[in-house]
């Protein structure tokens, strides 16, 4: 296993930071590293917005749901998708831009800032640092899209907080491997790997000092519901329009 693998595997979330500064310089090294992901066309269709400022940190915190890591951690990225600059090279070039109707443009908005996110995740990691992405930035997208002042064409996806770790978390066990890994075809028997999980993660959960529960149990209880309604309105508003899912 190399260094680049030990990294990958070794991650973790953490959610308490020291105070100490991370320094612009290590900021931009971990943005090289996001810019140099994989890009749908090379469109280049994320923009991370930096957010250090204590106050707008801490309101940020209160649109994601009171999430204290935020106000703590010394660095907050809010990695966005974003068409503002394909709707400007469309513009220059005297162009319609239809592929903005389509929902696969969602998909490949959403897929860009993942694939940058893991890259700035692993970089920052690489340097020292600790991680943990936050999906709650779209919880009250309308809000942080105000507060941002995010233009037409640009949508949060995640946020990121970052800073030197305080403290292990502890390596949270992964499903087993055959789980996700599947040979020419999708194996759907997969209860019986998510039993063997169910007790793994017990097994965590009980070395840790937390209440035990299944992992089924968690993911159940998650999506009993939906979570962010209103990013529907975010999604039309930013000028995402989908029409085909009309159809």
């Amino acid at each position: 296993m190399n260094e680049t693998i030990k990294t990958l595997a070794n991650h973790r979330s953490f959610r308490s930071y020291q105070y100490k500064e991370v320094t612009m310089e290590t900021i931009e090294q971990i943005m090289l590293a996001a810019q140099s992901a994989p890009s749908w066309i090379n469109g280049q269709h994320v923009t991370a917005i930096l957010v250090q400022d204590v106050e707008r940190k801490d309101r940020l915190a209160e649109l994601c749901g009171n999430q204290k890591h935020i106000k703590e951690a010394p660095v907050f990225l809010v990695f966005c998708a974003d068409f503002y600059r394909a709707n400007l090279a469309s513009n220059l070039e005297g162009k319609d831009f239809k592929a903005i109707e389509d929902i696969d443009t969602l998909l490949v908005a959403a897929t860009d800032v993942g694939l940058a996110m893991q890259n700035a995740i692993t970089a920052a990691e690489s340097l020292g640092l600790g991680t943990v992405p936050i999906g709650g930035i779209r919880r009250n997208s309308l809000e942080v899209i105000e507060f941002l002042k995010l233009p037409k064409y640009v949508l949060p996806i995640s946020g990121l907080c970052l800073g030197y770790p305080e403290g292990d978390p502890g390596l949270k066990p992964r499903l087993p491997l055959q789980a996700i890994l599947h040979e020419e075809k999708y194996e759907q028997n997969q209860q019986p790997f998510l039993e063997s999980y169910n007790q793994t993660y017990k097994e965590y959960l009980k070395d840790r000092g937390d209440k035990e529960a299944d992992w089924t149990e968690r993911i159940a209880s998650f999506y009993h519901q939906s979570y962010y309604p209103s990013n529907a309105k975010s999604i039309k508003q930013q000028g995402f329009l989908s029409k085909d899912m009309n159809q």
